[in-house]
């Protein structure tokens, strides 16, 4: 069976964890997925991995760890999260078991394409390392470094001030660090392999999976940016920070996504 097929049916059986509640599907069914997909790719390909296409594989395994393991345990020890959470997000209860279906299926389908590029490169004839992959190494590092410090670092804030908006450490210089630390290391991902794909189907499925996920965090950059409006919006402070600080990119002039109403999901 092709590699990917497989990748997708792992994707499925893991992310599955959606049908217990429905935010599961794109929070601990993603980093978990993840997790399973970059183990994985490193089994079947291991006759032929290279140093560094071990390294990517490990990555994928460690970040998808550290994320779901982050969120879950968030999920269960956090009472004022899952506070905000229920009033934030749909439950699932009104979502027809069909659109769920479609829901996981879509998700599942992204995250073989998020971590593709990994194969596609693997499963080139010849392949061998070089000069992209590793750029694209580097920044799938600084990705996952810079997203655990912080969440370290806003976890530290809340723990001190939790009534306040975080604007220290990261948040000096971005809004959204943790999902800019997401955007570095999916895009290590694609530049890793950008020389190593070989067919229009495979950069279908390479550019979905980047364009898709850059979209997500683009969308949830805009439900926190609406949620600290609600929460924070009377507070001179705030109002400051907002107008000084990016949302997601660092030095990148964007300072809101709040009226862009096609960035939902």
């Amino acid at each position: 069976m092709n590699v990917f097929w497989i990748l997708l049916i792992a994707a499925l059986v893991v992310s599955s964890v959606g049908f217990k509640k429905y935010i599961y599907f794109i929070s601990i069914g993603y980093g978990f997925s993840v997790a399973v997909l970059g183990f994985i790719i490193l089994f079947t390909q291991r006759s032929t991995a290279g140093s560094w296409d071990v390294l990517q594989c490990l990555l994928l395994v460690f970040y998808g760890c550290r994320l779901g393991g982050y969120l879950l345990a968030r999920e269960l020890k956090s009472a004022s999260y899952r506070k905000t959470l229920a009033k934030e997000t749909k439950d699932g209860s009104e979502v027809g078991f069909g659109v769920k279906i479609a829901i996981w299926i879509t998700c599942a389908a992204l995250y073989a394409c998020q971590v593709s590029p990994v194969l596609f490169r693997m499963e080139t004839e010849g392949h061998h390392s070089d000069v992209l992959q590793i750029i694209g190494t580097i920044l799938m590092i600084a990705g996952i470094v810079l997203e655990t410090a912080a969440d370290l670092q806003k976890s530290a804030a809340k723990a001190v001030n939790p009534r306040r908006f975080v604007s220290t450490g990261l948040y000096r210089f971005v809004r959204c660090p943790n999902y800019f630390g997401e955007v570095l290391f999916w895009t290590g991902v694609f530049v890793s392999a950008l020389n190593m794909i070989d067919s229009p189907l495979r950069w279908l499925a390479a550019i979905a999976g980047y364009a898709g996920i850059i979209y997500i965090m683009f969308s949830g950059a805009r439900r926190l940016e609406l949620r600290q409006q609600r929460n924070y919006g009377d507070d001179p402070a705030y109002r400051e920070y907002v107008r000084k600080t990016p949302i997601l990119i660092p030095f990148l002039p964007i300072y809101s996504v709040a009226k862009i109403k096609w960035l939902v999901g």
